[in-house]
C-alpha cells in the first residue's frame, strides 16, 4: 500500500475496524473506545496520513471553507484595503485548515452569498463591510449562518470588529483645532456606510470640546467622483477654507489632483488631510497628513473570531483595533 494513496478505508481494512470508527477517531466525536481510538491514531502517526479536506469535512459535518463578501459597487481605489483585508483573513484561515470563497455583494443583490449558503458551501462568513440598512447581515442571521463583520453595527447580536475610527478622526480633528485653523471643510464618502458616520461623529466630537472655536465648518457628504469633488473646492476656494478633510484616500486624491491643476500649493495655499492612510497616498508630494490603520491585522482578527465561534467559543461581540495619527508636509 503505498502512502501517499492511504485512505479512511484503507486504515479501516489494516485495523479490522468499520470506516465509521476510523472517522470517528480522526474527528474526535462519535462514541468510540479510547483502546481504539489510540489504535487508530498510533496508525496514522506511523503512515504519515493526513485526511484530505473533503473526508475531514463529512467526519466532522463542516465544509472548511470561510466565505468572504466583497462589496460590488466598491471602486478601484479602495481595492488596497479589501486586498490587504483579504491577507489577513487567508493567513489566519490557512493555519487553521480552512480555504476562503468569496462572495460579492451589494445593498439590493447577494445572490452569490445567498447561493453559498443555501449550498451549504460555508462553514461562516466575514462580511468586509457594514450597511447602515444591512441585508447581508440579515440574511446571515434569519438562516442561523455564523458571522463576524468587518465594521460596525448597532446590533448588538452580531459579532464585529472595527478600527477605532471615531476616536482616530478626533484626535486629527483636534490637533487641526490646536493649529488655530478658522475654516475647514470636510468632504465624505456615502451615508449608507457605517464608517462614513463613525467618522463624521469623530469629526464632529473634535468641535463640541472646543467651545471657544468660533470658524467656520462645512460638510459635505454622498460625494462619489471627482466631478463633484471640483465643483466642491471651487466653492471652498472662493470661501478661503484654510483645511480640507477627506474621509478616505479616493477623496483626497481627487482634491489633491483638482488643486494640481489649479495650481494651487499644498500647504502653502491650502492644507489637505486624510482620515485614512494607503498606498493610493504612499508618493504624494507633499506627503498626506492622514490616519493609518493595520487592515491586515484587521482581517486576521476578524478570521480568528470566527474560527472560535465555529470551535463553540464564546467571542467578543465588539473589537476595536487602534490607530495611527501620522503628521505630514499637507498640513503646516
Amino acid at each position: 500500500m503505498e502512502e501517499r494513496n492511504l485512505t479512511i478505508a484503507d486504515i479501516a481494512q489494516e485495523l479490522g475496524v468499520s470506516k465509521t470508527t476510523v472517522s470517528r477517531a480522526i474527528s474526535g466525536k462519535g462514541r468510540i473506545g479510547e483502546g481504539t481510538r489510540n489504535r487508530v491514531l498510533q496508525y496514522i502517526e506511523a503512515h504519515n496520513y493526513s485526511p484530505n479536506v473533503m473526508a475531514k469535512g463529512l467526519a466532522q459535518k463542516k465544509t472548511y471553507n470561510l466565505g468572504m463578501t466583497l462589496p460590488g459597487d466598491y471602486n478601484i481605489e479602495e481595492l488596497p484595503f479589501f486586498q490587504k483585508c483579504m491577507l489577513g483573513i487567508s493567513r489566519a484561515a490557512l493555519e487553521a485548515g480552512y480555504d476562503i470563497l468569496i462572495s460579492m455583494v451589494t445593498a439590493d443583490s447577494m445572490t452569490q452569498l445567498e447561493r453559498a449558503v443555501k449550498n451549504r458551501k460555508v462553514d461562516g462568513v466575514i462580511l468586509t463591510r457594514t450597511l447602515t440598512d444591512d441585508a447581508p447581515m440579515r440574511y446571515l442571521q434569519e438562516n442561523g449562518v455564523p458571522f463576524v463583520a468587518i465594521g460596525s453595527t448597532q446590533d448588538g447580536q452580531a459579532v464585529q470588529i472595527d478600527n477605532d475610527h471615531e476616536s482616530a478622526c478626533r484626535e486629527l480633528t483636534e490637533i487641526l483645532l490646536n493649529r488655530d485653523i478658522r475654516r475647514m471643510a470636510l468632504i465624505g464618502g456615502s451615508e449608507s456606510y457605517v464608517v462614513t458616520k463613525n467618522r463624521l461623529q469623530g469629526f464632529m466630537n473634535a468641535f463640541e470640546k472646543r467651545t471657544d472655536w468660533d470658524g467656520e465648518r462645512s460638510v459635505f457628504l454622498n460625494v462619489s467622483d471627482s466631478r463633484m469633488v471640483e465643483n466642491i473646492l471651487q466653492e471652498l476656494l472662493t470661501k478661503q477654507v484654510e483645511c480640507v478633510v477627506c474621509m478616505d484616500d479616493f477623496l483626497c486624491g481627487c482634491v489633491l489632483n483638482t488643486l494640481q491643476q489649479k495650481r494651487i500649493a499644498v500647504p502653502e495655499q491650502i492644507q489637505v488631510v486624510s482620515f485614512y492612510d494607503s498606498s493610493i497616498l504612499a508618493n504624494r508630494i507633499p506627503a498626506v497628513t492622514s490616519i493609518r490603520f493595520d487592515v491586515e491585522e484587521l482581517g486576521r482578527k476578524a478570521c480568528e473570531l470566527l474560527l472560535r465561534i465555529l470551535d463553540g467559543e464564546e467571542a467578543e461581540r465588539r473589537t476595536l483595533l487602534g490607530y495611527e495619527v501620522c503628521m505630514r508636509a499637507s498640513t503646516k
